[in-house]
């Protein structure tokens, strides 16, 4: 199949759409939940070209968001996606979107380890996924949503027929701050917390939810997509979420070390976006985990390198035409050269 720009919703479509074609799309989605680790409730939402009670012929596509994300962001990734044949499935992950939050203060981004999100996705994919799907699903990741994702990928090496990580959260952007120091600074400020405070604290600097005017944000350069996405959050304050916690960043950094540790397990044919002008994650990361993974499976990260996407911010799936249509054709070329059986 050829991917043209015009399988695309573009900036100058996009209103029109969202009243219209993108609504009905909505409306026909099945939106639920299931009990995840230690019982908290999980939502997910589903859109499958078949009725739900018989194994869809389609592709199938899981979607793992970024952090704060919440599934109700992405209706025009997903109606661009089922447009192209794509059976499209989203999960909310714990803590965050419609999911539960598991702290008195729902703004704070906690997990108590994040082994739990990798068992709640393998959850999703195994009960509810491939209920409707008849081959393996691709597999759409951004951001943290990607460290998720490549942990899935360790943990079940042949559950994933293709999987395109968007801006991963593979190391953190610590703002020029030497590596050693930063994590002196997150081990000492955990330590603390652990000593002094009851429940966990809110990493240095980090607040509850608050939203950046439009000059002022690095996630998209799409004046009408950030308008779209600034509104849903205004509109709808039960997926608002905060900044981050001492114990999620150190869940993190901890996850990581483990996904580098044990990169020769992913298997799965991965392909790596890289936003050249990211500053919410470390681009170097990425580089790295692309060499190392090429080596082990040249099948991975064509020429051992990120397919980087000059300019664009994080939000690749969110960005400006010129930077969106890129991202977006570069993930489903990669699904369409492993096909299905």
């Amino acid at each position: 199949m050829t991917i043209a720009n015009d399988n695309f919703t573009s900036e100058e479509q996009l209103t029109t759409r969202l009243n219209g074609e993108i609504s009905d799309f909505w409306q026909q989605g099945n939106f639920a939940h299931f009990a995840g680790v230690n019982e908290t409730r999980i939502n997910y939402a589903t859109f499958t070209h078949h009725d739900v009670e018989l194994k869809t012929e389609s592709k199938c596509l899981v979607i793992s968001s970024g952090r704060g994300e919440s599934y109700l962001k992405y209706k025009e990734l997903s109606f661009d996606l089922f447009k192209l044949g794509f059976s499209v499935f989203l999960i909310d992950h714990r803590g965050q979107g419609l999911s539960e939050r598991t702290l008195p203060n729902p703004h704070k981004g906690y997990v108590e380890d994040f082994q739990y999100y990798v068992d709640d996705f393998a959850y999703f994919i195994d009960n509810i996924v491939n209920q409707h799907c008849q081959n393996k699903p691709y597999l759409l990741a951004h951001s943290m949503g990607s460290a998720i994702a490549a942990r899935y990928l360790q943990d079940f090496p042949d559950r994933i027929q293709a999987a395109a990580l968007s801006s991963p959260m593979l190391g953190f952007n610590s703002g020029g701050i030497p590596e050693f120091i930063s994590e002196s600074i997150i081990k000492t400020t955990a330590q603390v917390n652990q000593w002094f405070g009851e429940s966990p604290w809110y990493f240095l600097g980090h607040k509850d939810f608050a939203q950046k005017d439009f000059a002022n944000n690095l996630l998209m350069h799409s004046t009408l997509r950030y308008q779209i996405y600034t509104q849903l959050y205004k509109n709808t304050p039960e997926i608002q979420l905060g900044g981050i916690t001492t114990q999620w960043l150190t869940e993190s950094l901890a996850v990581l070390e483990k996904l580098f540790a044990n990169i020769d397990n992913i298997i799965t044919p991965t392909l790596v976006l890289q936003a050249g002008a990211d500053k919410i994650v470390n681009n170097q990361a990425q580089d790295d985990f692309c060499q190392q993974l090429h080596v082990l499976h040249p099948q991975s990260c064509p020429d051992g390198k990120p397919l980087v996407i000059a300019d664009a911010y994080h939000e690749l799936f969110f960005e400006s035409d010129i930077y969106r249509n890129q991202a977006l054709t570069a993930a489903i070329n990669w699904f369409e050269q492993h096909p299905l059986p």
